[in-house]
């Protein structure tokens, strides 16, 4: 048989983590349980025992021995086939592997799960040694389970499946219990609970409590033994102190602590209702001047700024200045201040507006200069210039012209030129 290649690349990262979960301690188990039943006696050492058990004729052996050694009635079924079966010491790969193959299925029909034995090449190729010793573990803990005589290695076994079968009163039974996944009816609840009375944290008799208990409310229902509104009422002063009120000095009398408000600072004493003026000192009104009588102040608003004193209603114009209308100079009387806008840039002047004229100005429409007031010398030379733009305007048109009939004409000619000399190629072929 050829030998196998070695892992390279990936495979040999994969063998690596493989081999790292090899156990010594396992193997120990191992080596001891074996020559304990078989009187193997194998070296210490990974590579050591996988020439030992490569073969597969002491692992067979070993499920020989295990299945000979358990009661016939604790015995499982099948595996009394394989007592008949005898391992080959041949060297032959073949029978190395049927050896293999056969402690497999042995241990397979013991009660060893499929998922827990190894596969062949596993062993044969020394690609998996930790799961070799794993699964003669498993066959120790079968071993166990099934009450091997002999001494046996491994976990102890756990409690196989079985299926119960319940009576229909059991499952009646199950009926009045909330399962979890809805809640549930098992645990600390409030059963026998009633709305509004007391509830009793501990089994005490009513007529064992204290009579100084009896005005004190416990935590669980809130407390009155700290600070309180105890005594107070609604806008009465509240004593921070124990102190009797005719203890009190009369200087203090007419100052409202800080706990309900102050009267020490700046307040709205003296004041009148809205729209009153409010006097920021104490000061006589028979005090003031009779110069600032007129003069509204900056906490209600002044006049003494610019303002619309003196304006009418809307579109009547504002003056800005105290100036008498009859003041104005003529000059100004048709120009739009900016402040009501102004006529006196670019604007719809001489526009009709569907069909109407927009005086700006109060002017008269007799004013407007029209050309029936012109007089027959000026309506002469009018006529006169008219013409002479008339003349040059057809001057032109009719040089156009002439440059368009002398490009027809050179296109005709140039037409002509390139069918005769088409002519004379068709000639000159035939």
């Amino acid at each position: 048989m050829a030998e196998r290649v070695k892992p390279m690349g990936m495979d040999r990262a994969l063998t690596s983590k493989v081999t790292a979960k090899y156990d010594p301690a396992a193997e120990t188990e191992v080596r001891n349980w074996i020559k304990k039943i078989t009187g193997d006696d194998i070296p210490e050492g990974m590579y050591e025992v996988e020439k030992a058990l490569k073969d597969g004729y002491i692992l067979f052996n070993l499920v020989k021995k295990v299945i000979e050694g358990t009661p016939a009635d604790k015995r499982p079924s099948g595996s009394e086939a394989f007592l008949k079966l005898n391992a080959s010491k041949s060297e032959q790969s073949f029978k190395q592997m049927e050896n293999i193959e056969n402690f497999l299925k042995a241990a397979k029909a013991y009660g060893v799960q499929e998922n827990g034995l190894f596969a062949s090449v596993d062993l044969f190729e020394s690609r998996n040694l930790a799961m070799v010793l794993a699964t003669v573990l498993q066959l120790g803990s079968e071993a166990q389970r099934n009450s091997f005589s002999g001494p046996v290695c491994g976990p102890v076994p756990t409690a196989r499946k079985s299926k119960k079968r319940f009576s229909r009163n059991q499952l009646r039974q199950g009926q009045t219990i909330i399962g979890l996944q809805a809640g549930s009816n098992k645990f600390a609840s409030q059963k026998g609970m009633k709305l509004g009375t007391q509830r009793h944290c501990a089994d005490i008799r009513a007529d064992n409590l204290l009579k100084d208990g009896e005005s004190v409310l416990t935590l669980q229902a809130g407390t009155n033994r700290f600070a309180s509104q105890k005594g107070m009422r609604i806008g009465t002063q509240r004593h921070i102190s124990d102190i009797r009120a005719d203890d009190a000095i009369q200087e203090g009398q007419n100052i409202i602590t800080l706990q309900m408000g102050t009267n020490k600072y700046d307040s709205q004493k003296g004041t009148r209702g809205f729209g009153a003026i409010r006097h920021v000192s104490d000061i006589r009104a028979d005090d003031v001047s009779s110069e600032g009588a007129s003069i509204i102040s900056l906490q209600s608003g002044t006049n003494k700024f610019d303002s619309q004193k003196g304006m009418t209603g809307f579109g009547a114009i504002r003056h800005i200045s105290d100036i008498r209308a009859d003041d104005m100079t003529q000059e100004g009387a048709s120009v739009i201040s900016l402040q009501a806008g102004t006529n006196q840039y670019d604007s719809q002047r001489g526009m009709t507006a569907f069909g109407a004229h927009r005086h700006v100005g109060d002017i008269k429409v007799t004013e407007i200069w029209d050309d029936a007031d012109a007089t027959p010398e000026e309506l002469a030379e009018m006529a006169a210039e008219a013409e002479k733009i008339r003349q040059q305007y057809a001057s032109k048109h009719q040089s156009a012209r002439q440059e368009q009939a002398a490009a027809e004409q050179l296109r005709k000619q140039q037409e002509e030129k390139k069918a005769e000399a088409k002519e004379e190629k068709e000639e000159e072929e035939e």
